[in-house]
């Protein structure tokens, strides 16, 4: 593993535990060369994804990416960010499922508010107004009151 404070490749292991309830393992590094730390998390890939973007484009599926557009979502949210994570890793576990290596970009928009509606009415409708592009606050209105008692997504 290449060291990110001095591009030394020949970086030491000094810890290794389990992380994210079992689906990841997070190893605390060394670098000899310059004394630096950092930590790794290594996950279990099953295959390599392409997101097919609604014009056409293609692109590797960056886990990262997600997790960072439902973190932005989950912001100053009364939800533990270990429960995020296993949210991040569960969706990542149902795309890998699908037997697909392709995923439509709609699929997993879909799939992040679907998880997100179940831990954070808030987090969901900030997710969708970014996913669905709302232009007002009539947008907003609208689905909004489709989220009231009897009106919940499945």
């Amino acid at each position: 593993m290449r060291c990110p404070f001095c591009g030394n490749v020949d970086t030491q292991v000094k810890d290794s535990r389990p992380a994210e309830d079992n689906v990841a393992i997070r190893r605390r590094r060394f670098c000899p060369a310059c004394g630096g730390r950092f930590t790794t998390y290594e996950r279990v890939q099953l295959r390599d994804l392409v997101v097919v973007k609604s014009n056409g484009k293609r692109e590797d599926f960056d886990r990262d990416k997600m997790a960072r557009s439902i973190r932005i979502a989950m912001q100053k949210r009364p939800v533990e960010p270990e429960r995020i994570e296993q949210m991040i890793s569960g969706i990542v576990r149902r795309l890998e499922s699908t037997g697909e290596t392709d995923i439509p970009s709609k699929m997993i928009g879909e799939i992040v508010m679907e998880a997100l509606s179940r831990i954070d009415n808030v987090g969901y409708v900030r997710f969708a107004s970014v996913y669905k592009n709302f232009q007002d606050a009539d947008d907003f209105d609208k689905f909004v009151s489709e989220l009231r008692p009897g009106n919940l997504p499945e």
